[in-house]
């Protein structure tokens, strides 16, 4: 099977306190998104790569993708203000249809069965999330007090990939700003325009590059799979 993949990648990232876009912070010598990026330029389902950029920073996301030799970039469009504008550029600079992931440009541990679970399910169902389940308890409080405790077996942790048929994704993102609707994710807009998502299961090291903790726990993450291909 065949997917493209869509990263906005315009975001200021001010929770990693970096001063600039935390996509070019290193873990382990290379850069988060160098790492994300390889991860579906080495996936042979991955026919090709759209990145939303600022324009401020395009020279510096070319310079990383020539250095890293990523060779299917389809397209470097401008992203927006909010990841919505950004995945809706992706959208617009995309011609072939097909299935198309939208990726969290700052997770470089998404393993490779789970892109393809999530491919083959909305290929099926026509959209699908990779997501975990929650682990600790959860109560609804208001006020400073609890007044339920939820679910667990019903809660997830969603996180990205999130993949759809084209079609779907592209008439979800249009509804969503013909209403001025904002969601907070893509299978929001999916589900707000009336279709169903499917959960598949990722992993739990399946984590964003948001605080300096993340990039420490990456660099742990990195050096145990390295450890875990010799």
């Amino acid at each position: 099977m065949e997917y493209t993949v869509m990263m906005p990648a315009a975001g200021s990232g001010t929770r990693m306190g970096a001063g600039h876009n935390k996509l070019f912070l290193e873990l382990e010598g290379k850069p988060i998104l160098a790492r994300t990026l390889a991860v579906f330029q080495q996936d042979p389902w991955c026919t090709g790569i759209i990145l939303a950029v600022k324009e401020t920073e395009r020279t510096t996301i070319e310079t990383i993708i020539q250095q890293e030799q990523i060779t299917k970039i389809n397209a470097l469009p401008e992203g927006g203000t909010e990841r919505q504008h950004s995945v809706k550029a992706c959208l617009a600079a995309h011609q072939t249809g097909g299935i198309v992931l939208v990726h969290d440009a700052a997770r470089p541990f998404i393993k490779q069965d789970v892109i393809h679970e999530l491919v083959m399910s909305a290929s099926r169902h026509g959209g699908a999330v990779a997501g975990v389940k929650v682990k600790d308890t959860m109560k609804y409080v208001k006020d400073g007090i609890v007044e339920e405790t939820a679910d667990r077996e019903r809660l997830w942790i969603i996180q990205t990939p999130q993949a759809f048929r084209y079609e779907i994704l592209e008439e979800s993102s249009r509804k969503a700003e013909d209403e001025s609707f904002l969601g907070t994710d893509e299978a929001m807009l999916a589900e707000h325009a009336g279709y169903e998502v499917r959960i598949v299961e990722s992993t739990y090291d399946n984590i964003k590059m948001t605080t300096p903790e993340d990039l420490a726990y990456g660099g742990y993450l990195l050096k145990k799979r390295l450890e875990e291909t010799v």
